[in-house]
């Protein structure tokens, strides 16, 4: 192949690579208009955990602001976070178009697995998230609060909305992507970078990671911290599972030849 061949090629693979970027911000921009005219849904949807676990308290709750343009500023957030979700598949999309006319079609058939498997190991994540982990986290939280039979003053919580939402929004995100640990191991046993020995070996080491990075990630309180860690130990050894029937997988196509 000629310099000149090579060129073309390559302004023709930008050109594709322009044309799928601008694919997903028209997607986006218009998700994103879209969850804007129904943000206050999107709000009630996401505030539901709190609004649930709350119910029955005996106190009149309420979400808060405390600057003009909290609010609006917070219905922003709430639609480029649901516009985002919702675009996810449709990048995934994009770039298998991208990828695809250069893969054999063995390869196509050993990817295809990963672009199904992925957005729903996020959306495990986002779920567990909002129906086990928020709940049991508000009322952790919510049992610090006091009367003031000691302290003579009562503490109660008046939670900020901005805060309250970046707070669901950065745990389904954090367990989202963590939930994706299955996926990146099996491609990095794909690639021959790790196996099910190496795996099995690292376990404690392994452990340790998880935890610490539960506790990054996640506020600093035992309930988000456990809730987050445990799962991931799960997906890790599902992981060394499925490395091993990669593995297997090898083995006998290496037998055929």
């Amino acid at each position: 192949m000629s310099n000149e061949d090579k060129e073309v090629g390559f302004i023709s693979h930008l050109t594709e690579l322009r044309k799928r970027l601008i694919n997903t911000f028209i997607f986006l921009f218009t998700l994103f208009v879209i969850c804007y005219l129904f943000s206050e849904y999107i709000y009630g949807f996401l505030v539901e955990p709190y609004a649930s676990a709350v119910e029955n308290d005996g106190v009149q709750r309420r979400l808060i602001f405390t600057a003009l343009q909290e609010t609006f500023l917070t219905y922003l957030k709430v639609s480029f976070f649901a516009a985002f979700f919702f675009t996810s598949p449709f990048i995934l999309i994009q770039i298998w178009k991208f990828i695809a006319p250069g893969l054999y079609e063995h390869e196509k058939s050993a990817i295809m697995p990963y672009l199904i498997i992925t957005p729903v190991l996020f959306l495990l994540g986002g779920m567990l998230v909002y129906y086990l982990i928020m709940p049991l986290a508000i009322k952790f939280f919510l049992s610090f609060e006091s009367v003031g039979n000691i302290t003579n003053l009562p503490i109660q919580l008046e939670a900020k909305v901005n805060e309250y939402l970046s707070l669901v929004m950065k745990l389904i995100f954090a367990f989202g992507l963590s939930f994706q640990l299955p996926v990146v191991l099996s491609l990095l046993a794909r690639i021959g970078l790790v196996d099910s020995i190496f795996l099995k070996e690292r376990r404690k080491f392994v452990v340790v990671i998880i935890f610490a990075t539960a506790a990054i990630l996640t506020p600093p309180d035992p309930i988000t911290q456990i809730g987050l860690a445990i799962p991931l130990l799960i997906l890790y050894e599902l992981s060394i599972f499925s490395v091993k029937l990669i593995e297997e997988k090898n083995k006998e196509k290496n037998a055929q030849y």
